[in-house]
């Protein structure tokens, strides 16, 4: 083990922001211009999809993608799909094995999702909607769920 190693592994570790970028974009309006002339008076729903990869890159690098998805529907006609894939590059060193999945799965995505929120904000307010500002999400909670249902269904952590 090198000097370096050993250095961030006394420090707990050391996790790094290499770079972040919108990896997907993809912005519909299926129902313009029909869609800005009804006269609902209710708010149209949002449902809203998170989710998280992970690719390794090297040795000590580590692709994180969020991937976004935003459907918002005004009665029966759909007024805009949104999907972004955000994606950051992390290096990551000195961090043990077993620390890895929930740094990777809960503590970079709680870093990226005030970028990807502001990406998906602009993209709908560009077209022609009210910015929609998502609400934070429990990354640890999402870990949390997708491990329990892996443990059910026997995969691996």
């Amino acid at each position: 083990m090198n000097d370096k190693n050993e250095q961030a592994e006394n420090q707990g570790g050391q996790v790094v922001l290499l770079t972040q970028y919108v990896k997907d974009l993809s912005f519909e309006s299926p129902n313009t211009p029909a869609i800005f002339q009804t006269n609902e008076e209710q708010k149209p729903r949002i449902d809203v999809n998170v989710s998280v990869r992970v690719n390794q890159v090297g040795s000590e690098g580590f692709e994180v993608v969020m991937t976004v998805n935003v459907k918002a529907t005004s009665g029966d006609m759909v007024a805009f799909l949104v999907e972004l894939e955000y994606g950051t590059l992390w290096g990551i060193r000195g961090v043990p094995e077993e620390h890895l999945p929930p740094v990777l799965l809960v503590e970079c995505p709680r870093l990226m999702f005030p970028f990807a929120r502001r990406v998906l904000a602009d993209a709908i307010r560009d077209g022609g909607f009210p910015p929609v500002l998502l609400e934070p999400v429990d990354f640890a909670a999402l870990y949390r769920a997708q491990h329990l249902a892996d443990a059910e269904t026997g995969k691996p952590n």
